[in-house]
């Protein structure tokens, strides 16, 4: 199969196209030598590679970057989506997209809420989050003229080559750099009462790889673990790796109010088969061994 990768540079990018190109793929990978906020290049880079599937990475992804630049961010979220759209609907090979969202779509659900399936209300509480929101409503109006889009809603996941600007790998490199002797023994944090859902990312990755098949209907899918943890519990696994204990200080420039974000992943384990293998403490034991490579290469 031919797929056409978006922001194949990025953080998932990085792990997704190996794996396609270790599956027999044959894999355009495009990253910042395309504005996806371009119709017309979108267009004619389609036309050439004529891709019988697209999977559609490249994003503003930080909800807080989103808050400082809310027009950047729907302008390369939204705008993007609709280039890769219309140029999938024009480029003459018919491909399936997968349109990847994103959990923060729901908003936020409380501690006694069950895991959010696909079928639970949207609440979008941030320029991100709604960015990537109509961006779904706007694969689901290409569906109807005939376009196969997969949207998905990812919910967190970590790995190597993850930025720190995100919670687990900013954690992960602090703890790397306590460890080696860089930083002074204080863990800075936001929130920790937090409830997330957390995959590793070869689970995702794995993930978008079935949602390639044909055969697989055309949908909605959740890509969760079900398990929700608290990031006090995540944090407290990462320095017990370390065996650091350092002094947890609360950083009022990170603090947001907590919440509960958990998934229900069962629509896409029962059309694909897929289901999370990576154990949380081997996912931060992941994390961890690449921070500890770039800090002691820093």
């Amino acid at each position: 199969m031919r797929v056409f990768v978006t922001g194949a540079r990025g953080f998932v990018g990085g792990h997704l196209v190996p794996r396609l190109l270790d599956e027999g793929f044959e894999v355009t990978a495009t990253d910042l030598d395309l504005d996806v906020t371009d119709h017309t290049a979108v267009e004619g880079r389609l036309k050439l590679a004529r891709p019988e599937a697209i999977i559609h990475l490249a994003a503003q992804s930080s909800v807080a970057a989103s808050a400082v630049d809310p027009e950047s961010t729907h302008s390369i979220n939204y705008g993007g989506a609709r280039s890769v759209l219309e140029g999938a609907l024009r480029c003459g090979s018919q491909p399936r997209v997968l349109l990847i969202g994103s959990a923060d779509q729901y908003g936020h659900s409380s501690p006694d809420s069950p895991p959010l399936s696909e079928d639970s209300p949207l609440a979008p509480a941030s320029a991100y989050a709604r960015s990537k929101a109509e961006a779904e409503a706007l694969g689901t109006s290409f569906v109807e003229q005939g376009l196969e889009v997969v949207r998905v809603r990812a919910f967190g996941h970590t790995g190597p080559g993850q930025s720190d600007t995100f919670v687990l790998s900013n954690f992960a490199r602090q703890t790397a750099e306590i460890e080696a002797g860089q930083r002074e023994p204080v863990l800075r944090v936001g929130n920790l009462a937090s409830v997330r859902d957390f995959l590793d990312i070869d689970d995702v990755v794995e993930a978008y790889v079935r949602l390639l098949d044909p055969d697989v209907a055309v949908d909605i899918y959740n890509v969760a673990s079900g398990v929700g943890t608290p990031l006090r519990d995540l944090l407290d696994t990462l320095l017990g790796l370390a065996n650091q204990r350092p002094l947890i200080e609360c950083d009022p420039e990170r603090v947001r109010p907590a919440d509960f974000l958990v998934g229900d992943a069962s629509r896409l384990r029962a059309a694909t088969g897929w289901a999370p293998r990576v154990p949380i403490e081997r996912m931060l034991e992941r994390l961890l061994e690449d921070w500890r490579r770039k800090v002691s290469e820093s």
